[in-house]
């Protein structure tokens, strides 16, 4: 039988938003198949999946993953047997998996992501001669977020401005562009982030919280009209030019697009002065998807690609630091002046989002 070198395949499942992923390894005289790991992952991470570089690494240590997207807090809805592992996001989500599934703590976090808001240069600048943001430069700057929240309260919009009406695309209300919170972690995240401030720094723990700041909840919701339900579609239609001039997504999605050296030059980078991390978490199903978990957060090579997709592993600000040194005029490296938003349990997030959202008006 021919030795078997390396196989790698990328295939679409039909449905779109499905990547699966099959590697192959270096074996002895027999062909040996890598054991197969079932995943449903955050469509943030699909390219980091399909990584020909990752396939190899997870195939050298005998892994074979294969993966299909879904929205975080959808991952919920969705029958799981016969998967390895759920890989949300967030905590929120993924403790809620692991409740329904009786999953055994802790819950393997290999690595994470600031939230931000990418704007172009135009949009960046004005917001800073009106008092909405610091600028370090051309392409970083710090949203200043209760004076965001305040402007939104007061359904601001961009021709109250000064300075807006040199740019024909800046026009209507004011508001950041983010993805659905019923369904997707980065909207969750975002209400957890403003419910936050606009509560006097103090995190949501109840009903009469959420009560408490459910009317600027749901304008900041309501203005958008339809929201993608994908970080990764939100970001991919800003970089083409389409929707909203402020978006907010991951770092991690700012991060990976300037390793591949694609045209930023209209990109502002701006860090939230209070915000949220999305702790990429997973959750075993099996106890082959937690090894994978434990491996994605231990193993160097897998640290060093995840790094490579714009994301901060756990516990080594350095490697971070290092690998992104190229494009410190972009990113906070070290989130100097951002202030992290505890997140409220998953039962008041959920409350929060379907508060904020069509359901929230009826309530």
């Amino acid at each position: 039988m021919r030795r078997i070198v390396g196989i790698v395949l990328a295939v679409l499942l039909i449905g779109g938003v499905v990547a699966a992923v099959v590697a192959g390894r270096e074996s002895g005289d027999k062909g040996t198949a890598t054991k197969t790991v079932q995943a449903v992952i955050g469509s943030e991470k699909a390219e980091f999946f399909a990584d020909p570089d990752v396939v190899k690494a997870l195939a050298t240590k005998g892994y074979t993953v294969r993966t299909e997207t879904s929205g975080s807090w959808a991952m919920e809805g969705l029958d799981l047997e016969g998967y390895d592992l759920a890989f949300p996001s967030s905590k929120a989500p993924a403790d809620e998996l692991a409740a329904k599934y009786e999953v055994r703590q802790p819950l393997p976090r290999p690595f994470y992501s600031p939230l931000v808001v990418v704007a172009h240069r135009s949009a960046a600048g004005v917001l800073a001669a009106n008092g909405l943001v610091t600028l370090d430069g051309d392409h970083r700057g710090t949203l200043r977020m209760s004076a965001y929240l305040d402007a939104a309260d007061e359904d601001r919009t961009w021709q109250r401005l000064k300075g807006a009406g040199k740019y024909g695309e800046l026009t209507g209300t004011l508001y950041i562009a983010s993805t659905d919170p019923e369904t997707s972690s980065s909207g969750a995240l975002y209400l957890a982030a403003a419910s936050y401030v606009a509560n006097g720094g103090r995190v949501a723990a109840s009903g009469e919280d959420v009560d408490a700041t459910a009317p600027l909840m749901r304008k900041l919701v309501s203005v958008q009209g339809a929201q993608q339900s994908s970080s990764d579609a939100a970001f991919r239609d800003f970089v083409s030019g389409a929707g909203n001039p402020l978006v907010l997504v991951y770092e991690s999605q700012v991060a990976a697009l300037l390793a591949a050296g694609e045209g930023v030059d209209d990109l502002t980078v701006l860090y939230p002065d209070t915000t949220a991390n999305s702790d990429h978490t997973v959750v075993p199903l099996t106890e082959e998807g937690r090894a994978l978990g434990e491996l994605l957060g231990s193993d160097p090579e897998l640290r060093r690609l995840a790094v490579r997709h714009g994301f901060r592993p756990q516990g080594a600000t350095a490697e971070f630091t290092s690998a992104t040194a190229a494009h410190a005029a972009y990113l906070n490296q070290k989130l100097t002046g951002v202030r992290q938003a505890p997140v409220p349990t998953s039962e008041v997030l959920h409350d929060m989002a379907r508060r904020a959202g069509s359901q929230g008006e009826s309530t």
